[in-house]
């Protein structure tokens, strides 16, 4: 028999709280603290825990992308396909910083798909597509 589990990203850094704040603001999320971990804050969407937020005062941004091109570990941040370029704004009005724009020509102007940034600590995060998801944005 299994027992059952859930999974939680959780980012480090070395000031937590910024960082919990421009992610609730981009996920649309809520920050709590977690119980019994000072440590730790919480971001619940409405369909519960979304991500983590932990402090390491001896945390280092991470270095991507990495001269030699590889893949390091990021957030996939799934957004209506037709609601890309709001939802890239809305991110860099928060902080985030861009760090690729590749043309893959997927689109009608040309723009890519799949946009990478870091977040204000650092940490990279990609915009991408989802076909499925809902527009929740009014046009």
């Amino acid at each position: 028999m299994t027992v059952s589990k859930t999974t939680l990203l959780v980012l480090d850094s070395s000031d937590p709280e910024p960082l919990a704040r421009f992610y609730a603001a981009l996920l649309g999320a809520t920050v709590e603290p977690a119980d019994g971990d000072p440590d730790l804050l919480l971001l619940h969407s409405s369909a519960g825990p979304a991500l983590g937020i932990r402090r390491d005062p001896g945390q280092a941004p991470p270095s991507w992308p990495r001269p030699e091109d590889s893949q390091q570990a990021h957030l996939h941040i799934l957004v209506a396909a037709d609601a890309l370029d709001e939802a890239e704004r809305e991110a860099i009005s928060l902080g985030a910083r861009p760090v690729a724009a590749e043309r893959n020509g997927t689109r009608l102007d040309r723009r890519t798909d799949v946009r990478r940034y870091t977040d204000p600590a650092g940490h990279a995060f990609v915009l991408a597509p989802s076909r499925d998801a809902e527009r929740s944005v009014s046009p």
